[in-house]
């Protein structure tokens, strides 16, 4: 065994911001990207990071919450004076500073900060959909004895292609507004948001854990996207983000009603991915390790790891409550059950867009093992840091990205030089 154990891929930090910690920056930057569709603001940005030292979760969420509250409460004093498109967009800033502010407090998931923060990102963007026109709609999806929490964002009136989104490890239904959500609205695709077991709400609200068979997750949402106004049955996309980018194929290989389906990006073996930063001869052994269960000596070595390593110590407490796990070992056991090996890849049916990002933090190497076991009708599109779109999932790039994803996704649906009919005009948020 060795000391060196631990999830996520070695990968170059440059970004100017929070120098020797990796996680502390990707973040920042996820908060960054989130401007070009109106998450965030470039100075309110600096202004709460300026309040923050690097791998002090407590400064973290101070900043982070201390800049939600006072961009929420002018957003309401606008919404009072009738200032509605004010009023939106200061709830939707709002709302993804409340979600940053507890991100790394889920070591203690009691902590009250947890369930504060998130339900104020969840009222502020409920305010927020409420102010947009067509509004968005909040909806609740049947899911066994429960539902699933998400949102339908209408294009408008007509039949229009459904996109299905959802997240992956540590999203929520409300950032994907920003991301990919509003893209696909702006090229007149209705689109359904959601959050599965593992993911934001079922986790907050009920500590609905992951599971591995998201085709059992993703059937009930494609019954009920097909109650929507509008929706054409016939063109249904699914995409799934980061960790999403395992779940989204896993789900298209058994729910065939699925006519495209979109990885950023593509997971084929998360467990595998989680062990990046192991060397490739003590890999096998720790695998056989893992599969045989949590122990304390692995523990042991995986909280070293957390010690050295900001990228494992958030991957580790995060991955323990979203997982259900009781250890860190555990967690890893856990994750050697999300792989598309043993042929699962290879059923998928339908047109598959692989994304992978060239400086990938997390899952460098795994969209190209996704796409090498697929056998539909297939696409690895690459993005590079050259054009500021290497980092995972492409986060800060999000207009270049979407740019590129939805021009596969028309094509798929419409083919070369075709354009959606009744597609929006202007920009939007």
């Amino acid at each position: 065994m060795t000391p060196d154990a631990g999830p996520a891929t070695p990968s170059t930090h440059d970004g100017f911001l929070f120098p020797g910690d990796e996680q502390f920056w990707f973040e920042t930057l996820r908060i960054f990207g989130a401007d070009e569709y109106g998450g965030s603001s470039y100075g309110e940005v600096m202004a709460a990071s300026r309040t923050i030292a690097a791998g002090d979760y407590d400064s973290w969420y101070d900043g982070w919450s201390a800049m939600a509250c006072r961009v929420e409460a002018e957003a309401q004093g606008q919404e009072a004076k009738g200032h509605r498109v004010s009023a939106r967009d200061g709830y939707l800033r709002a709302t993804n500073y409340h979600r940053a502010s507890e991100f790394f407090l889920h070591a203690d998931p009691c902590d009250p900060r947890v369930a504060s923060a998130f339900e104020r990102a969840v009222a502020c963007y409920r305010a927020a959909a409420a102010l947009f026109d067509p509004a968005i709609r909040p909806v609740e999806i049947p899911f066994g004895t429960t539902t699933l929490p998400g949102y339908f964002h209408s294009a408008g009136e007509g039949l229009r292609p459904l996109l299905i989104l959802h997240t992956g490890f540590d999203g929520s239904a409300e950032e994907k507004h920003w991301s990919g959500a509003r893209a696909a609205v702006e090229r007149g695709y209705h689109v359904l948001v959601f959050d599965g077991p593992g993911q934001s709400g079922p986790l907050h609200r009920e500590g609905m854990v992951f599971r591995p068979d998201w085709e059992s997750v993703l059937t009930p949402v494609v019954d009920f996207a097909l109650t929507l106004p509008g929706v054409d049955g016939a063109r249904i996309a699914l995409r799934g983000e980061s960790l999403g980018g395992y779940l989204a194929p896993r789900a298209a290989a058994f729910e065939h009603r699925l006519a495209a389906v979109i990885a950023n990006g593509g997971v084929f073996d998360f467990g595998a991915a989680n062990l990046g930063a192991v060397p490739a001869a003590h890999r096998g052994p720790l695998i056989a390790a893992l599969r045989a269960g949590p122990s304390a000596e692995l523990d042991r070595i995986f909280a070293a790891a957390m010690a050295r390593s900001p990228v494992a110590r958030w991957s580790f407490t995060h991955g323990i409550w979203c997982f259900g796990a009781s250890g860190p070992s555990d967690y890893l056991h856990k994750t050697l059950d999300y792989a598309l090996t043993g042929g699962i890849a290879e059923q998928i049916r339908c047109p598959t867009l692989v994304c992978d990002a060239e400086n990938d933090l997390f899952f460098k190497g795994q969209p190209q093992m996704l796409y090498d076991h697929l056998t539909c009708r297939k696409t690895l599109m690459r993005f590079t840091d050259a054009e500021g779109a290497g980092a995972h999932c492409a986060v800060g790039a999000a207009r270049l990205a979407n740019a590129r994803i939805f021009d596969w996704l028309d094509e798929v649906f419409y083919g070369h030089g075709a354009r959606l009919r009744n597609a929006p005009s202007g920009p939007g948020v």
